[in-house]
């Protein structure tokens, strides 16, 4: 993997950020509703200072429909990265350095103890439906959403230091100030990762539309009208309203909810075809002043399996995607280029492809096996990575360890390779030595209590069904039955969130900055999501570990690392999560770094390729994609 230059809190130049005196420009949709006086001009509809986004490429060409494939109501993080506005946001250049840039907000500063941010809301800002953007909107959010109990029953670690909330506070309707008890010099960029609040509330967004929310919820809504809400959506609760699911709050389900976005769905699942047109009040315009997204529509069209995926693929019917395409399709599709009218591009995924057995399962013998560092190896060093990335991955990826990518500034060479070397020999040895020495007549160990071995693993990933046979034919080589389940990410989520489950395999990722997103080295997900419930919530869910349990270090060092007075300082605590992480092994990465494979369409432009593919950077956003286009020539 190449190497990639992070950095945290350097800005692109004013040229990039102001807007300068520029005429400004819109789609030829727009004009018409202008000209008909249906739309207020270009300029009003624009903030005084509207945010300059630069293009991977060439001034664009307005128009066209983007049409890409989505799995259903669930599969909402497709859709959402391709339109994420947040209050500042990561921007790779041409150079790949990455900073972070002003995003709703106009502009931002920090105190010099890194206890006091205060930002500047774009004046002028406006919702998708045309009314303004203020701080009541943020305030709002804070008051009655984020510090509400019943929306937020428990405030993350992440938006506290010292163990106590963020505060905000009100300078006048476009300034606005977070304040931390101690210092918290990674504030912003846990923001750019972390500062979506969309679709639902799992992501602190910092603002909402007061003026449309307020009518549903108590503290504003008439009690008549918002019992009448609640009837009409089927709620049981005016709570049942927001939320990912809500039908109220969610603008993936509900086309009034105004938003701030480049794009805005107007027809929502259930349909299967999911219809998202350009918000003609979007803040963003290209270095020459043209009001951006360039392309007017995005369809996301229902499937049903990888094989309908790759058929509409080689067909020419996806103009951009890369989600739910594999890697170990790479041939097929790269054969298919001409017929199907599109070229393969490529960035690195920042990831690891991971069986996370789970620290918390209810099952107590299992879970003492799992506690024993040594059944931790021997899973490990019982698999053959190198195969699994041949057969599995078309020898596109790298036999690695759950850890920092390569290039990642908390890049571990060790923690890459820790039991990484496949050695079945050492591996029956070692169940051997944990008193797990006697078989049943198939050749499967016996547990302690007499019941065979069996780990059921699980993942929503069915792409991935050929990495989970292998893993079962090498475990089975040992002695260990691997039961495999596929099933959809919704029960994926519930097993996961209640630790119904022995082990899943799941993408360990956001390897790259992670600093802007810790949460797979704190648990979160995966090994431990019980313990890290405890911890974020301070106790009030999951399940407190052990006095002594090594995973108590990782949440010191992290705590640590957020309350350090200096980024260097709270990049030494980050990296010594990596030391107690690769120590104790909870985890038995497969097969990491694959490339990222996206279908273009080769009338698609200003599409970067060579990026790096992080959640923490927000996936496919990286390419901004309001700066898109297809050429008209």
């Amino acid at each position: 993997m190449r190497k990639v230059a992070f950095t945290s809190l350097t800005a692109l130049t004013a040229s990039l950020m102001a807007s300068a005196a520029l005429a400004y420009t819109e789609a030829p949709m727009l004009a018409e509703q202008v000209k008909a006086g249906t739309l207020p001009s270009v300029d009003e509809r624009l903030p005084e200072n509207p945010r300059v986004i630069p293009v991977y490429g060439e001034i664009g060409q307005y128009g066209g429909t983007w049409s890409r494939a989505f799995k259903g109501p669930s599969d909402r993080w497709g859709p959402t990265k391709l339109m994420e506005e947040r209050v500042v946001e990561s921007y790779m250049d041409d150079e790949q350095q990455i900073s972070l840039v002003p995003g709703w907000v106009g502009d931002y500063s920090v105190s010099d103890d890194a206890r006091e941010f205060t930002f500047k809301i774009r004046k002028g800002l406006k919702w998708s439906d045309g009314a303004p953007v203020t701080t009541r909107d943020i305030r709002f959010w804070y008051e009655d959403v984020f510090l509400n109990e019943e929306l937020t029953p428990s405030i993350k670690a992440l938006y506290t230091s010292d163990g106590k909330p963020m505060e905000l506070s009100f300078e006048d309707d476009y300034t606005f100030k977070v304040s931390f008890a101690k210092p918290y010099p990674l504030f912003l960029t846990i923001l750019a990762k972390e500062s979506t609040g969309r679709p639902g509330l799992d992501r602190p967004g910092f603002i909402e539309p007061f003026h449309y929310l307020k009518d549903y919820h108590p503290k504003y809504a008439e009690e008549a009208k918002l019992k009448a809400a609640i009837e009409e959506h089927g709620a049981k609760s005016w709570t049942d309203l927001w939320d990912s699911k809500g039908q109220i709050q969610a603008w993936w389900f509900n086309p009034d909810m105004p938003v701030l976005t480049a794009w805005r769905v107007v027809t929502p699942p259930p349909a299967e075809i999911v219809v998202m047109e350009r918000n003609p009040y979007y803040y963003g315009v290209d270095p020459e002043g043209n009001q951006l997204p360039y392309i007017d529509r995005i369809e996301h069209r229902l499937f049903q399996d990888p094989e309908s995926l790759n058929l509409m693929a080689i067909q020419g019917e996806i103009d951009l995607q890369n989600r739910h395409l594999n890697v170990a399709d790479f041939t097929l599709f790269k054969e298919n280029e001409d017929k199907g009218g599109y070229v393969l591009d490529t960035w690195t995924k920042a990831l690891t492809w991971t069986l996370m057995p789970n620290l918390n399962v209810k099952d107590d013998v299992l879970r003492d096996l799992y506690e024993d560092k040594r059944f931790r190896e021997a899973l490990n060093i019982a698999v053959d990575r190198e195969t699994i990335n041949e057969l599995a991955f078309s020898g596109l990826g790298e036999a690695r360890q759950a850890s920092p990518v390569s290039g990642s500034p908390f890049f571990d060479e060790e923690a890459e390779t820790r039991w990484t070397q496949y050695d079945p020999d050492r591996a029956n040895a070692l169940l051997d030595e944990i008193g797990l020495d006697k078989r049943d007549g198939d050749g499967f160990r016996l547990r302690p209590d007499g019941e065979r071995l069996s780990i059921v693993v699980e993942t929503r990933w069915d792409t991935q069904s050929e990495t989970l046979e292998l893993v079962r034919t090498f475990w089975e080589d040992v002695g260990v039955e691997a039961i495999i389940r596929i099933i959809d990410r919704t029960l994926f989520t519930q097993h996961v969130e209640t630790s119904e489950y022995d082990m899943v395999l799941d993408t360990f990722d956001r390897a790259s900055m992670i600093t802007a997103d810790p949460a797979r080295f704190l648990g979160r997900y995966g090994f431990a999501h019980g313990y890290y419930n405890w911890w974020d919530s301070r106790g009030e869910t999951g399940f407190e570990p052990p006095e002594d349990h090594p995973i108590r270090d990782l949440w010191k060092a992290w705590e640590a690392a957020q309350g350090a007075s200096s980024l260097e300082e709270a990049n030494k605590f980050a990296q010594e999560m990596v030391s107690i992480h690769k120590e104790n092994g909870w985890q038995i990465g497969l097969v990491g770094e694959p490339p990222a494979i996206y279908v273009r369409n080769t009338d698609l432009k200003n599409f970067p390729t060579g990026f790096i593919h992080d959640d923490a950077l927000r996936g496919i956003g990286l390419a901004y994609p309001q700066q898109l286009y297809f050429s008209q020539d």
